[in-house]
């Protein structure tokens, strides 16, 4: 059973940076595409971006490009989003998600969330 738990959350101020964590077990992912979403207050939740266990590849949303990076780290299982600039229109509880190549998030495993608040 996959297991995913997201750290690093917080307050911020606008223009400041986070690194959000995805600590990932259970599994062998180098069939899985990892990714994160975010659920703004009052907003359904948004794809983030993704990455490719196996190749490394990278998916961003439009809007998160130049401000947002995904990598992860295979010997530690953990997946990162670097956010930087950040604006109080990123605040949200971000989740991590993991899905095998192929397959719909929503039938992948998510994690509980960690809120960022970014403030003005």
């Amino acid at each position: 059973q996959v297991q995913l738990a997201e750290s690093g959350g917080g307050l911020v101020q606008a223009g400041g940076s986070l690194r959000l964590s995805c600590a990932a077990s259970g599994r062998t992912f180098s069939s899985y595409i990892m990714g994160w979403f975010r659920q703004r207050p009052g907003k359904e939740r948004e794809f983030v971006g993704s990455i490719t266990w196996s190749s490394g590849f990278t998916h961003l949303a439009v809007s998160m490009e130049g401000r947002f990076t995904i990598s992860r780290d295979i010997f530690k299982n953990a997946v990162y989003l670097q956010m930087n600039s950040l604006k109080p229109g990123d605040t949200a509880i971000y989740y991590c998600a993991a899905t095998l190549a192929g397959s719909a998030w929503d039938h992948g495993s998510w994690g509980q969330g960690t809120q960022v608040t970014v403030s003005s």
